[in-house]
């Protein structure tokens, strides 16, 4: 069977119309999706700073990496733009299981006419670079050495890729482009939040030609997320819950940051938190389940004294804390 393959964007669409982004810039779209593109999430917030540095990876041909805490929707972010331009979009995921062989391709046995015949298969990054695809790695800087230095080589814009087991170049496609994730800038496991993480190759993050930071969103913003993610708390008292929800994780993010957590409280734990309540009917209970039991024993005490702010109501792990102090 006959891959079909779209050979280049065929419209321009307006950011403003398209993004809700004050500018008049438009970027080259498809017409036409196809198995490969992203299903549009309606509920999707875009950051209108880091969603202009991926439209100009898309447009532009340039190397786009983004950065940031776990949680604040780094891939979804440029899925989403690819969702809304109709560009297929593939994501590799950079754990360690994940090889040189894996990215350039393999010989495998298969069967033709009845015989068993060597046959090379492509693998991700060949077969990305022929086709209008955009390829995001994800978790970037967990990758292998051996990986890092196969992806470098697809780093230059018009970088060419050498198959060396087959004797031949391959051209990037004029409308292949390349987009990465990762939760540091390539400095390794400073804050220890991180472990497995290393310390990349300064040549080859020169490489990359924007590097942007998402943070986490306004808490109106984020309550507005999680309540088009669980409509069912979308009335007076449940958006008093999920805004409450969104004060605790923000408390989270502070105590993070000031060096009293080792754990803080993404976007995405606050909607898993919304939909165990919607489940258990207790919103301590599920708070409980969703983030307090992931948290060190010892710093328990200190989430429970946040949830007590927040909601104006004692866990047992506060009852802890007053036990130590006296």
């Amino acid at each position: 069977m006959t891959e079909t393959v779209l050979t280049h964007p065929d419209r321009m669409v307006s950011v403003r119309e398209v993004f809700g982004i004050d500018t008049d810039l438009k970027v080259p779209a498809f017409a036409e999706r196809d198995d490969h593109v992203p299903d549009v999430d309606t509920a999707y917030r875009f950051n209108p700073d880091v969603t202009l540095a991926i439209l100009a990876g898309f447009s532009r041909n340039r190397r786009v990496m983004v950065q940031g805490l776990h949680g604040t929707g780094k891939s979804t972010h440029i899925e989403q733009v690819a969702a809304r331009l109709n560009w297929p979009c593939v994501r590799v995921n950079l754990d360690g299981h994940i090889s040189r062989l894996d990215l350039v391709g393999k010989d495998a046995i298969v069967v033709r006419d009845g015989l068993q015949v060597t046959e090379f298969q492509e693998g991700i990054v060949p077969w990305a670079l022929q086709r209008p695809v955009a390829l995001i790695f994800d978790e970037y800087d967990a990758g292998r050495p051996d990986v890092m230095f196969v992806i470098q080589r697809i780093l230059e814009r018009d970088g060419k890729f050498t198959l060396l087991d087959q004797n031949r170049v391959i051209h990037p496609h004029p409308w292949f482009r390349l987009f990465a994730t990762s939760n540091t800038v390539g400095l390794g496991n400073l804050s220890g939040l991180y472990h497995g993480t290393q310390v990349l190759n300064h040549a080859q993050m020169d490489r990359w030609n924007i590097v942007a930071t998402l943070n986490y969103l306004p808490r109106e913003e984020e309550v507005a997320i999680v309540l088009a993610r669980v409509p069912g708390k979308n009335y007076d008292k449940g958006r008093q819950l999920i805004a409450s929800m969104v004060a605790v994780a923000e408390l989270t993010r502070k105590g993070f940051a000031a060096g009293d957590l080792s754990t803080l409280m993404s976007p995405r734990t606050v909607i898993t938190w919304a939909e165990n309540c919607e489940i258990f009917r207790n919103p301590a209970l599920a708070f409980r389940l969703s983030f307090l039991n992931k948290c060190d024993e010892v710093e328990r005490p200190i989430v429970a004294e946040y949830y007590q702010r927040c909601f104006g109501e004692e866990l047992d792990e506060s009852w802890m804390r007053t036990s130590e102090a006296q």
